[in-house]
């Protein structure tokens, strides 16, 4: 028996360091791609910036509080603010989770008939998430004007059906979605998605520098249209937005809504 017991006290040093060895080497295998990762999305991130100067001109605001969000006590949310000119809000958040990385690029037009267009790119290890949406918050979406900007947005999205295709959850917001891409990818494929960061910039920007601005009657009805839509997303929720209201609660996310993310506290 005692001999039994000394054989179990020797075994134990050896599993401990087998374990520690293990969670050491995730860690290590963690960071490495975590770095690497940011570095791809942060370079995504300073071409479709660069894209976007060739079309516009922007101002960046102040996010205020908002400017850096924590969440779970790990989850650091970098946001950055900017007003576009002749067109809107663009709103950018970044977070580092250690075996995710993602940055989140939302255009919400106030000035120009265009539709909202939110971008999350997602960098998980190896594996790859493009998802681009543009959404319908118009007031007349048959206008033969807003049927024209469609089609290019349509025209644009089939250039990348090369990419595989995501399968998503139905939303209560997916009727306001006329065009989509939601596509996955390796790290082989970075090249290749931060074209299509880019691409998407320079179809909406292009597309909306053809449109006349919106007289002041119209843009106080877009206003209204975006703002109940932020409104929906509180209320109705959604799984982005399910986690903010679960960490800063729905008061404080219709805030940061408001005031950043969408902005339509800022055109007022």
């Amino acid at each position: 028996m005692k001999n039994n017991d000394v054989k179990k006290r020797k075994k134990w040093p050896v599993v401990l360091m087998v374990i520690f060895f293990i969670i050491g080497f995730l860690a290590g295998f963690t960071t490495v791609n975590a770095s690497k990762n940011m570095k791809v999305m942060n370079r995504t991130l300073d071409s479709g910036m660069k894209t976007m100067s060739e079309y516009a001109s922007f101002t960046p605001v102040d996010p205020g509080e908002y400017r850096q969000i924590k969440m779970y006590g790990v989850m650091k949310f970098d946001v950055s603010q900017y007003d576009i000119e002749d067109t809107g809000n663009l709103s950018v958040m970044k977070v580092n989770m250690g075996f995710m990385q993602m940055v989140s690029f939302i255009i919400t037009p106030y000035k120009k008939n265009m539709p909202l267009l939110s971008m999350d790119f997602m960098y998980i290890m190896g594996k790859r998430k493009a998802y681009v949406e543009f959404y319908d918050l118009v007031g007349d979406t048959s206008s033969p004007e807003y049927k024209g900007v469609i089609e290019k947005l349509k025209k644009f999205s089939g250039s990348y059906s090369d990419l595989e295709e995501l399968e998503t959850k139905p939303a209560w917001y997916d009727k306001l979605m006329t065009v989509v891409l939601h596509k996955a990818g390796k790290r082989q494929d970075d090249d290749r998605i931060e074209q299509m960061f880019c691409d998407t910039i320079r179809c909406y920007m292009e597309t909306a520098r053809e449109l006349e601005p919106l007289s002041e009657e119209e843009k106080a009805a877009k206003l209204e249209i975006t703002q109940k839509y932020c409104d929906d997303l509180v209320e109705q929720g959604g799984v982005s937005t399910d986690v903010f209201k679960k960490q800063l609660g729905e008061e404080k996310t219709k805030d940061f809504f408001d005031k950043v993310l969408f902005g339509p506290e800022c055109y007022r």
